[in-house]
Formats: structure tokens, sequence, C-alpha cells
């Protein structure tokens, strides 16, 4: 089995605090972003301005030339806007592509120690840095839309009007950020108190010690008032139970050692 891809170490991506939890393999870096809802998707307004913007995003990972690639393989990825958003603006003005940064974190428990210096969570997070650029054709563009669409909920596309149609393309914009480099970190198992704290009966004996387990549930779906379809479809229901019951396990594999 050859080596996994990683993204190259530079001075902006490198993990530097608790490095042994940090990781520049693709795949667990690009399961994070495509897993998680929110992106938060940071870049400089403006040289006047001493601020970074940040937006939270819908984005996915993915490749237009190579579509069956997996995500342990290299990636584009995709964020979907409004045309006049001062974001694409910004990134149709730029001649290189606009530098972005994208972060995004999924937490698994809270994790209660002796000492409240100690306490943190179990997580799992991802930082990219590149360079994004509108994506100039249609096939494209409809390409990523459908993956973004699936990531709300997997096959939704296929259940709903498309493709698109001409108003709707021409207002909406898609990013394409071709990325440089990322890096991702991991945390995961039981509380880590100092021995000094641990050799103390009076404190070991009145301070209760855990994980709390953290994860995403989804509920019934509740049809709108203007819905005419009598069952809730299969590929809804399923997924509603099945990424429930994903999410309880990675949490619950998460509070141990």
């Amino acid at each position: 089995m050859g080596r996994a891809y990683e993204y190259p170490k530079k001075p902006q991506n490198t993990v530097k605090r608790y490095n042994n939890r940090g990781t520049y393999e693709l795949g667990p870096i690009h399961s994070v972003i495509n897993s998680s809802r929110v992106l938060h998707v940071s870049f400089a307004p403006s040289p006047d301005d001493p601020f970074p913007a940040i937006l939270p995003m819908i984005g996915f990972m993915g490749s237009y030339d190579y579509p069956s690639a997996g995500l342990d393989e290299p990636l584009d990825c995709y964020l979907h806007g409004y045309v006049s958003a001062r974001l694409m603006r910004l990134a149709r003005d730029s001649e290189k592509g606009l530098p972005v940064c994208i972060a995004a974190t999924k937490v698994d428990g809270m994790v209660l120690s002796l000492t409240p210096n100690s306490h943190s969570y179990n997580y799992r997070s991802a930082v990219l840095q590149g360079y994004a650029r509108p994506v100039e054709t249609d096939a494209e563009k409809v390409f990523a839309m459908e993956l973004i669409t699936n990531k709300v909920v997997p096959r939704r596309w296929e259940h709903t009007r498309v493709p698109p149609d001409k108003v709707e393309m021409t207002s909406t914009m898609i990013l394409k950020v071709q990325v440089e480099t990322g890096s991702g970190k991991v945390r995961k198992g039981e509380p880590h108190d100092e021995a000094k704290d641990l050799d103390r009966e009076d404190v070991t004996s009145s301070t209760w010690t855990g994980v709390v387990p953290v994860w995403e549930a989804y509920g019934e779906p509740i049809p709108c008032a203007s819905n005419k379809v009598k069952d809730i479809p299969e590929y809804l229901t399923s997924y509603v139970k099945d990424a429930t019951a994903k999410n309880k396990s990675v949490a619950l594999e998460a509070a141990e050692e």
C-alpha cells in the first residue's frame, strides 16, 4: 500500500501546539470539510480594511477533471454564493485568484477533567489555504452545484427540478478554490489530568471526570404547507436514520483512548 497523499508543510499550516494531534493527510482533512454543514471562509476585503472578513458558506471538495477521485486524492473546494456578493466580486477581479482560508470543525465530545485548565473537546478540525476563482463554464458550475446540493442531503439533486434554469444559473456563482496547502487536527479520548491532581483524594473524590459525547442528530422530516408528496421519500428517511447513527458511533468511539 502506497503512502497517503499529504499537503506540504509550510509556515502557515504547520501544526505547532499539540503537534502529535496534527495531520496533513488529504483523506482526513477533506472528510472534515465535506461532513461539516458550514465552512468558514476568510479573506482580506481590501488593503484599507484592518479586519479580515469571514463568511459562513456551503462548500464541498471535488474534482471536475477527475470526478471519481477519492477523498484521499487532490481535490478542489467548491463554494456556493450569490453573484453580487463581495467575496465573489473580489475573486472575479483578482488576476491570480483571491487568497482565502477555509476552516471547519466537528465536535465529538466535551472532555471534563479535574481542573478547569485541562478541560477540552474531542474534535476533528481542518484548515485549507488556496486561491479562489470563479467557475467559468456552465458544465462545471452544474457539476459543483450537484455536489453541494447532495451535501445537504445525499441524492437530493436527482429528486428536485433540474437542471437549474437560466435565471438561477446567472444569479448563482461558484468559486473553485485551488488548494495550496492544509492541515488537520484531531483530539480523542479521556481527560488527561496531571499526577499532582490524580494523587489528591480530596479532588478526585469530589470532581466527576469523563467525556460527554456530542453528535449531530437529525429529526423526523416535517413537510411544508405547499408539499403535495404524501409519503416522506425513502432516500430522506434512510439518510436521517443512518447519518444520526453514524455520528453517534463516531462520538462514542472518540471518547475512548
